[in-house]
């Protein structure tokens, strides 16, 4: 095994150029677990630690720009304002040492259906900044994943960064595990609503082939929150809406019996986070802007 050590991106890009099959390494977490258990044994690898930009992120007005290498530990830190649910799902990655050093890149990369920041990601809505020598192109998070443990990168792309869309409203995520930390999700679900659209989006990790959204589900509650006015009155969501929604997420797995969790212990968790991230995030929702009235 080859180790490639590029001191600049543009080095980077031209290594990935002349080395295609190059599994590039940052933090780690991912490659290095597949590397001693003798999973995977790439012929190089491609190492972007010494990239400082790669760990470096920008608000914008509408977007953060993420750098690929930006540890969760400094999104818990100090984009937890902007991006609440990758924050929230930052947390529940393993370990303090393994939070300073893995970041979203990686995860992308990697795009298992069990990584922790996928379901966020979703719900958030965002772009994948990928990039070769041939050019830069921005992949929708939805065509990103394309099968197990699969994505829409080429060969000589590297992922340099993602465009997340701050928050305009609350976000919620939650995961089911086997334990409290060290633990891959048996499943996972993220919430992002959406004011300024007056729509919800969802993630659901760990219960499908690949990471998904609930679109029968957004479609629904998007339905049903605006033919409620509920998004101007901000009553309390009925528990038929409620129900029928995580009934509808539930609907838009599709996992497998492991030895994690069986497919069907996993619809029926996907159902209860579901329901119980939209009740959390309606609450916040419905308390800002009781705050705003009373400001106002």
């Amino acid at each position: 095994m080859d180790f490639l050590r590029p001191a600049s991106w543009e080095e980077a890009l031209a290594a990935k150029a002349e080395h295609p099959t190059a599994v590039p390494i940052a933090g780690g977490t991912d490659v290095m677990v597949e590397i001693n258990f003798d999973h995977r044994r790439p012929e190089y690898l491609l190492d972007l630690n010494r990239i400082g930009e790669l760990s470096e992120w920008e608000v914008g007005q509408e977007n953060v720009r993420l750098g690929a290498s930006v540890p969760y530990s400094s999104i818990m830190e100090h984009l937890r304002a902007e991006l609440p649910g990758l924050a929230l799902a930052s947390h529940t990655v393993a370990s303090p040492q393994i939070r300073n050093r893995g970041g979203v890149g990686g995860n992308l990369g990697t795009a298992s259906p069990a990584g922790d920041a996928h379901p966020a990601l979703l719900a958030a809505d965002c772009e994948v900044e990928a990039e070769s020598v041939r050019g830069t192109r921005l992949i929708p998070i939805d065509a990103f994943y394309t099968g197990v443990k699969r994505n829409a990168l080429e060969p000589d792309e590297l992922i340099r960064a993602v465009h997340i869309k701050k928050a305009d409203g609350p976000q919620q995520y939650s995961k089911v595990g086997t334990r409290n930390a060290m633990v891959i999700a048996v499943c996972a679900f993220g919430i992002a609503l959406h004011p300024e659209t007056r729509t919800v989006r969802t993630g659901i990790g760990s219960a499908a082939p690949t990471p998904v959204r609930a679109k029968e589900a957004e479609e629904f509650l998007n339905a049903a929150l605006e033919e409620g006015g509920f998004w101007e009155n901000g009553k309390i969501i009925t528990p038929a809406i409620a129900k029928q929604f995580a009934a509808l997420a539930s609907g838009a797995c599709n996992p497998i019996d492991d030895v994690r969790g069986t497919a069907k212990y996993r619809r029926h968790a996907v159902g209860i986070m579901a329901r119980r991230t939209l009740g959390w995030t309606w609450e916040q929702y419905r308390g800002a802007g009781r705050t705003l009235e009373g400001a106002a």
